[in-house]
């Protein structure tokens, strides 16, 4: 499928999870879309493994929902830096409310889960925030990869060659 004309965000922060992360920024660009990473600030992230220091392309305060079709959180401790960051928030909540792709892997479910749209949602995540999906009003799915509506999780880094042909699926809508 071309997705040439798509732009998706992929946030990133420190210690985000290289697998995660980089999978999905190749295999997105490789279907013709335009990947933008995005960081609360402009600085140097280095991933949990110690490897591939990244550099944002932008600041999540430069974004706007209207402008990208899909969002991507990858796990590793990310998501818990990503999570206390109003603009992160608020532009994942305005991108399901939109109706674009919401997708995140492994603890990258918390940023959703703090953007308030889990609620009455099927999910998945990693296994040890299971009880926060819970306690967020959303069903825990121990699946490779979930869909509900325009929501897209997955739990690990395997689980990866199962979730992004769904995520390409739903950007080619």
């Amino acid at each position: 499928m071309n997705l040439k004309g798509k732009r998706i965000v992929i946030f990133v922060e420190k210690l985000y999870n290289e697998l995660e992360f980089w999978y999905p920024y190749f295999r997105l660009k490789e279907e013709g879309t335009e990947v933008k990473i995005v960081a609360p600030k402009m600085s140097v992230y280095t991933g949990k493994y110690g490897g591939l220091p990244v550099k944002p392309d932008l600041i999540a305060s430069e974004i706007k929902p209207e402008d990208f079709d899909g969002v991507f959180v990858p796990g590793g401790y990310c998501p818990d830096y990503l999570r206390v960051n109003k603009e992160v928030l608020d532009f994942v909540r305005n991108m399901h409310e939109s109706g674009k792709v919401v997708a995140s892997i492994c603890h990258g479910a918390w940023v959703l889960i703090s953007a308030g749209i889990v609620k009455g949602k099927k999910i998945t995540g990693a296994g040890t925030i299971k009880d926060d999906i819970l306690n967020a009003g959303a069903e825990y799915v121990d699946k490779e990869v979930v869909v509900d509506g325009n929501i897209i999780t997955s739990r690990k880094p395997d689980d990866l060659s199962f979730m992004l042909p769904e995520i390409i699926k739903k950007l080619g809508k």
